[in-house]
Order: structure tokens, then C-alpha cells, then sequence
């Protein structure tokens, strides 16, 4: 993992090589470690506090250790460490207004911390192996994505949790969560390729999906200035979504033994089958209303990029003669990282984007093309 340096031409590292890394832009125009930090566990995560420097780090034996960084990012003084999790720490988050210690382990826990006293306030157990984490001040709520694809929002007190709902709308495992407190939507990624966009704030339950990746979202991340979201995903993409459309959900996909529109029974319809003495045919779904068609009557693919498909899904003959022009119109940008992104921070002031890769590559890019 690897994060912008706040208010310099630098960055932080954490690696798997056990060190942490501080690396400075010198006058040559190379970037050079500043600081070099062996620790005694793999690191597997971060968290940077703009405000204090506090820098929390995640270890692969459940500790969490952390360091305030000097002002001029040349010295790291260990301040604490917790022993938060029985294996590997995988997320970790410090909120400055409550003195907490956010995170999240293999070990199918999440904990909570006082960062003053280091005394663990309250542990709550969850279903699966979980990869997102994140935090909304003003209600408290935690959002935990885990490896079944479900959503749990848990409300945190000062020593108990207490659990609001849980969702799900992944077929596959949450990799990444991101969450908006100005529109009060969270945004989360999948193993399945997809993002779905929820609308939590607004209360309406709308559930927009993004089809973007050709391989399962690594990271997100949500610049509210501009309404841009940004993902990465495990086929080297970068792609930057504009939210500040109209987006439409994206439909039920509807039940049916016989296609929808040529009323031809599906190869499990045996009595219309034998009554019509026809074979059953495969069953598809339009994308764009959901019916259960045939793929004689589905031979059409388009883009649908206000329901989320910005590559040519399968719809409909009926529905492909309705779509326009300006409905097939990109509302996102594509953008090849060339390595597997395994995480991204954005600096929303300086419009620059830093991606680390499973190629052990860390790699700066300038975005105030695309993003603004």
C-alpha cells in the first residue's frame, strides 16, 4: 500500500518486504527514501493522518504499530502498538475525533481502539474474511465489506456496537469499499468486476451498478469536488466515472419458462415443449428491462453507460431500436495503468494519483486531465 505525502513531493510505503518507506522528490527530480523503518512483521496496510502525521500500520501477525512522522518526513518516533487480531491486519483507519483505531482482520474480526490509552473498546465478529472498511463521523456507522459480497453497517458507541442492517448485490466477494459523506452513498467493488453505487443517506434504496473492469475492482476512490469516481481494478484499468449524471437502475432480471417475446418455451419447459413439439431454447436477459428472452430475439449488444455498461451488453431487439445515440454516449474514461493495481490514493488538491501494484511498482500519476 502506498499513500501522497501531505503538502509534499513525496510518498509513503508499506511493504510485505517489512519496511516502511518514506520517499522524497530531491533536486535531480528522482524520488529517494527519506526514511527506511524495518519492522518484525510483513506490513499488509496504512492509514496516514493528514493532521498529526500519525501514521497507523497493519501487520501480517495482527499487530497494528504506530509512528508520528517529523514535519520535514525524516524521522518516524514509534508512539504505540496494539495487538489487534489474531492474523493478518487487512484495513486500518484512525479517526482523530474520536481517538479511534478502526480495523479489520483475517481473522473475520473487526476492532475498535482508544489511540490514548491503547485499551481495546469492543471486537464484533463477522461472517467472512472482510477487504473494505470504512468510517462516516457524523452517525458513527461502520461499513464492512467481506468476502461473500454482503455489506454490514454496524453503529459504534464508546464500548459497544450495535448492528443496523446488512446487504448484499455482489454475486462475488467485496474487494474495495469507498464512502461519500457529502452525497451519503457508498460505493463498493467485487471479485465480480462490478461497482455498485448505494444510496444510504437518501434513504431510497436504489442500487445503480458500474460495469467497467474486465477483472475483479481493487480500489476506489470518490473526489467530491469534481463527482468523479475513480477505480482500479486487477486488468491494469483506471477508469473515472462521472456521478454528476442521471444514472438509472439497472432492473430485476424477470422469471419465466418461455421467452418474453416470441413466447418460445426454455429447455426446461417440458410440457410447452412436448404441447408444441418444438426444443426449448436457452434462456437470456435483456440488460436494459430485465425480460427473459431467446437469442433470437436478443441478437442485438449495445452500451448502456446511463444504467452503468460502458462495453455492449446483450438487450433486447426491441429495446436496441430504443436506445439513441446520446444514450450510448461515455460518462467514463478508460485508462491503462500497465500493472495490476492493488490500491490507489488521490490528492484532490493537487489532482495527483498514486497506484501500487502486485508488480511491487509504485507509479504518480497527474489526473487533472480527466479529473476537473
Amino acid at each position: 500500500m502506498a499513500a501522497l505525502v501531505p503538502k509534499e513531493d513525496g510518498f509513503l510505503s508499506v511493504s510485505e518486504d517489512r519496511t516502511v518507506r518514506v520517499w522524497l522528490k530531491r533536486d535531480s527530480g528522482q524520488y529517494w527514501p527519506s526514511i527506511y523503518h524495518p519492522l518484525p512483521s510483513p506490513c499488509s496496510c496504512m492509514c496516514i493522518n493528514p493532521e498529526t502525521r500519525r501514521l497507523s500500520v497493519g501487520l501480517d501477525n495482527g499487530t497494528i504499530s504506530e509512528f508520528i512522522l517529523s514535519e520535514d518526513y525524516n524521522k518516524m518516533t514509534p508512539v504505540k502498538s496494539y495487538q489487534a487480531h489474531q492474523s493478518r491486519v487487512l484495513m486500518v483507519l484512525f479517526v482523530l475525533e474520536m481517538e479511534w483505531i478502526l480495523s479489520i482482520g483475517q481473522d473475520k474480526h473487526f476492532t475498535w481502539h482508544c489511540s490514548e490509552s491503547g485499551q481495546r473498546l469492543g471486537s464484533y465478529r463477522i461472517n467472512a474474511g472482510a477487504c473494505g472498511l470504512q468510517f462516516d463521523m457524523e452517525t458513527r456507522h461502520v461499513f464492512i465489506g467481506d468476502h461473500s459480497g454482503q455489506v454490514t453497517i454496524l453503529k459504534l458507541e464508546q464500548e459497544n456496537s450495535n448492528l443496523i442492517t446488512t446487504f448484499r448485490g455482489h454475486t462475488g466477494g467485496i474487494t474495495a469499499l469507498c464512502w461519500d459523506p457529502v452525497q451519503r452513498v457508498l460505493f463498493s467493488g467485487s471479485s465480480d468486476h462490478s461497482i455498485i453505487m448505494w444510496d444510504i443517506g437518501g434513504r431510497k434504496g436504489t442500487a445503480i451498478e458500474l460495469q467497467g473492469h474486465n477483472d475483479k475492482v481493487q480500489s476506489l476512490f470518490y473526489a467530491h469536488h469534481t463527482r468523479q469516481l475513480i477505480s482500479c481494478g486487477a486488468d491494469g484499468g483506471i477508469v473515472v466515472w462521472n456521478m454528476d449524471v442521471e444514472r438509472q437502475e439497472t432492473p430485476e432480471w424477470l422469471d419465466s419458462d418461455s421467452c418474453q417475446k416470441c413466447d418460445q418455451p426454455f429447455f426446461w419447459n417440458f410440457k410447452q415443449m412436448w404441447d408444441c413439439k418444438k426444443i426449448g431454447l436457452r434462456q437470456h436477459h435483456c440488460r436494459k428491462c430485465g425480460k427473459a428472452v431467446c437469442g433470437k430475439c436478443s441478437s442485438k449488444r449495445s452500451s448502456i453507460p446511463l444504467m452503468g455498461f460502458e462495453f455492449d451488453v446483450r438487450v433486447c431487439d426491441s429495446c436496441y431500436e430504443s436506445i439513441t445515440d446520446e444514450e450510448r454516449a461515455p460518462t467514463a474514461t478508460f485508462h491503462d495503468s500497465k500493472h495490476n493495481v492493488v490500491h490507489v490514493h488521490f490528492d484532490a488538491t493537487r489532482g495527483w494519483l498514486l497506484t501500487s501494484g502486485t508488480d511491487k511498482v509504485i507509479k504518480l500519476w497527474d489526473m487533472t486531465p480527466v479529473v476537473s
